[in-house]
């Protein structure tokens, strides 16, 4: 079977967990099938890239020229016997792919445009085009994959002429023997993290869905001797940023060991900073499942999580981390929900150790990308 993924990432150009699944869900699809995979961007090694600067639209609104690459990649799938698209992105040339083609088209929901709406600040008008071309394309789509059981109900919820027997749940994976503990400490060392104080530390994008601002304010809070390390890529909007810029210097001038590196790290230095870590900190306020829980986890890290999404799907309360509830309409209860939860683990390092311990076990156990790939195959097979 002849399969094109399309995605908007692929590496090197990662920026968020949909194109960390893509990226390991291939390797292991490529040992059982035969894969194509169409990317945006620039030139790269296996993929076949499709700028986003269309000529013709220089100054046209993000989403349009989006949906203009995804007229290219329409017409470069014409030999696939089956497409699988990935994020709003991609999804609506794997529709038009099926349309054209006659061939199958399965979605994976990685996120869904209405539960975002804060991207209304990002996209401008191209947040109704985007959720029009991801409710188009699910509502057409022979199968969608949700990345947890939270998902499902997300989906259904938003989409409720989406027939049920046409969603399937397959969990992410991780690459457990990449995400592993790192006894190295160079990169901190570089970074000026003092090894003799224990951190905490968020890896993500500065966007409202990964709850940046509630950590800040949650860190206020934290016993002094705790060092806070964000690897947090660029902001969505001049606003955030100016938001979350604002917090940190506030932060900075009441405590010390407050580290921000705002550039994407690679991931074996990002796998060094989960490894050394007390705990990886994830505070979400929408989290479909949150693959950089798992990278922590298979880094022997405990987490700390908000109780969103498909997170309690991945982190055992009180084994492998402890789960904080959110409540949109409560946000102070949140972040002082944060701080508790972090400070307990200072007070108790043996805890947080045991729990990384447990997660690594967890991770390796129940989300092998191989198995991932064997139930993604077996839904091709079906469609076919």
């Amino acid at each position: 079977m002849r399969v094109a993924i399309l995605t908007r990432e692929y590496p090197p150009d990662v920026y968020g967990g949909a194109g960390v699944h893509v990226d390991f869900l291939v390797r292991e699809l490529r040992r059982l099938l035969d894969v194509d995979v169409h990317c945006m961007g620039e030139p790269r090694l296996g993929a076949t890239a499709h700028s986003e600067d269309d000529p013709r639209l220089p100054d046209a609104n993000a989403a349009l020229r989006i949906l203009s690459t995804d007229l290219t990649m329409t017409d470069a799938v014409e030999a696939a016997e089956l497409v699988h698209s990935h994020t709003w992105y991609a999804n609506m040339a794997g529709h038009w792919a099926k349309l054209l083609y006659d061939v199958p088209h399965v979605v994976t929901a990685h996120s869904l445009e209405p539960r975002r709406p804060w991207k209304a600040e990002q996209l401008g008008g191209g947040y109704r085009l985007s959720s029009w071309a991801e409710q188009t394309a699910y509502e057409a789509a022979d199968a969608v994959v949700a990345v947890s059981h939270g998902m499902r109900d997300d989906v259904l919820a938003c989409y409720p002429e989406i027939d049920p027997a046409k969603l399937h749940v397959i969990h992410n994976g991780i690459d457990a023997e990449f995400y592993h503990p790192d006894p190295h400490t160079h990169v901190l060392e570089r970074m000026g993290v003092d090894l003799d104080r224990p951190y905490v530390t968020f890896v993500g994008r500065i966007t409202r869905q990964k709850g940046v601002p509630h950590l800040l304010r949650a860190a206020r809070g934290l016993d002094p001797s705790v060092q806070l390390v964000l690897l947090a890529g660029a902001a969505d909007t001049a606003e955030l940023k100016a938001e979350t810029d604002a917090l940190i210097d506030e932060l900075k001038a009441t405590r010390d060991g407050v580290q921000v590196v705002s550039e994407m790290l690679p991931r074996e230095q990002v796998r060094q900073v989960l490894t050394h870590a007390l705990a990886f900190v994830c505070p979400s306020v929408y989290e479909p499942l949150g693959i950089v829980n798992l990278e922590a986890m298979a880094c022997e890290t405990a987490v700390v999580a908000s109780a969103v999404g498909g997170i309690p799907e991945v982190v055992d309360d009180r084994v492998t981390g402890t789960l904080v509830p959110y409540d949109e309409h409560d946000p102070v209860a949140f972040e002082r929900g944060l701080t508790d939860a972090i400070n307990a683990l200072v007070a108790d390092p043996a805890r947080a150790q045991a729990m990384g311990k447990a997660g690594r076990e967890r991770a390796v156990s129940a989300f092998g990308w191989d198995a991932v790939a064997q139930r993604t195959t077996a839904l091709y097979q079906s469609l076919t």
